[in-house]
């Protein structure tokens, strides 16, 4: 089958294939897209943790963008881990040029181990130069709470914090609810100061690694073929609950 739409995947490597530039190649490709990467760092993880982080210079991260979408324009950008201000403001230059409207930005900051992605003073740059760029921001409640400043328990700490965001540029959040308490997940959509709310029922499964990443290329993927934003995130939660339901248990 003919893949349908391409998709620019900027974002770090995973060597266990969970999560990162791995787990979004798999994800664009099982939706038909085209995927094509900018890889930003080097980690050696597994489903555990972290090992370490290597990452890629600024410049190389800028000529893999401009180079690739030279040639083969994309239809979206996915943008995962940045774990430099350098990186951030190579990326942020780099989109200037290319000039792509539908950007998902999946704000990574901490691995699922706890092992911390990015430094303080890349948080900064990354508030003020990158996310008022992009179309769309999707960060889980402890990504939103490093982002705002603002601690997150209720649903209406979710819609506070996404009005927040809003602030920040960006006109449209997903606010992922997946680490709250309780039997449902509850997702929201802030756009445009329009409320969307998706409930569904919590899977238990400690196989969760890389659903973040899962989520974004998938979002990014709909919306490069032609899908709405509400649509897209609708359908991208659905892939991402299968996902975690038929999960191959792969580690620990």
């Amino acid at each position: 089958m003919k893949p349908q739409c391409k998709i620019l995947i900027i974002a770090g490597s995973d060597s266990s294939g969970g999560a990162g530039i791995q787990a979004d190649i798999k994800t664009v490709t099982s939706l038909g897209g085209y995927a094509m990467t900018a890889i930003t760092a080097v980690t050696s993880q597994n489903t555990t943790g972290v090992k370490s982080v290597l990452g890629i210079k600024s410049e190389e991260v800028k000529k893999q963008i401009i180079f690739t979408s030279k040639d083969i324009k994309p239809d979206a950008i996915k943008i995962g881990m940045l774990n430099s201000s350098e990186i951030i403001l190579s990326v942020t230059n780099s989109l200037k040029k290319i000039n792509i409207k539908k950007i998902v930005l999946d704000p990574v900051m901490v691995a699922k181990g706890g092992h911390k992605l990015i430094n303080d003073g890349a948080i900064k740059t990354l508030k003020k130069n990158l996310i008022p760029k992009v179309f769309l921001l999707t960060p889980n409640i402890p990504e939103a709470e490093v982002l705002t400043g603002y601690k997150i328990k209720s649903l209406k700490d979710m819609i506070r914090a996404a009005k927040i965001l809003n602030k920040l540029g960006v006109k449209n959040i997903l606010l992922k609810g997946g680490h709250r308490q309780g039997k449902s997940v509850t997702d929201i959509l802030l756009n445009k100061n329009k409320l969307v709310i998706y409930k569904n029922k919590k899977i238990k499964t400690k196989n969760t690694h890389g659903t973040g990443c899962t989520l974004s290329s998938a979002i990014a993927t709909f919306m490069a073929c032609g899908k709405t934003i509400n649509k897209s995130c609708e359908l991208a939660i659905k892939y991402v609950n299968e996902s975690i339901r038929s999960n191959p248990n792969f580690g620990k």
